[in-house]
């Protein structure tokens, strides 16, 4: 995430040069930060989540939203675009946009070396402010690695880690079974 060189912004200014804007930008703490493109094995394991859970949402409540669905992340009106989010109760929005997702349940960072500190420390503190998170993945694009984040009853979160191409995560937030395998198909 690079930061755009621009004065601290009120969250309504920020959204309403990102609806006008080409390219995406996230808003955190005051300030808009240009989002980055995606390699090849990025969107590729990103499209493969949204398939996957697409495909065991199939006539389920759950909804499964990529990156373009950005997410109020604070009441103080911060804003990120998760790589996908999913939900499996009726979306709730911000405003009569819809732009804005306010509950997911699942959140997921592809990570990149330009933003995983990002998405490590600031961006899954943001997430953890919503109550409605109860799952963050981050999914490592340059090796088979998937890290599991879960909310518990006391509100710690607990870690799993994945490694092995037959091991399967299941995402109790959605209830789902996934595959590292299937999260990995077509990456090298």
């Amino acid at each position: 995430m690079s930061a755009v060189a621009q004065a601290s912004l009120s969250p309504e200014e920020y959204l309403a040069m990102e609806r006008q804007a080409q390219e995406k930008s996230e808003f955190v703490d005051g300030e808009m930060f240009l989002m980055a493109g995606a390699t090849e094995e990025h969107n590729a394991i990103s499209s493969n989540l949204v398939i996957e859970l697409g495909i065991q949402f199939k006539k389920r409540p759950c909804k499964v939203y990529s990156s373009d669905m950005r997410v109020n992340v604070s009441i103080q009106g911060d804003y990120v675009y998760p790589d996908v989010v999913a939900l499996c109760e009726a979306p709730q929005f911000s405003d009569e946009h819809k732009d804005n997702l306010m509950n997911p349940a699942l959140v997921v960072e592809v990570l990149s070396e330009s933003s995983e500190i990002y998405d490590r420390g600031r961006k899954f503190e943001l997430y953890r402010q919503l109550p409605s998170v109860q799952e963050y993945l981050l999914v490592a694009q340059d090796r088979c690695h998937i890290e599991q984040y879960q909310r518990q009853a006391n509100g710690q979160w607990l870690l799993s880690e994945f490694k092995a191409m037959e091991a399967e995560l299941v995402l109790t937030s959605v209830n789902v079974t996934l595959r590292v395998e299937d999260v990995y198909d077509k990456v090298r």
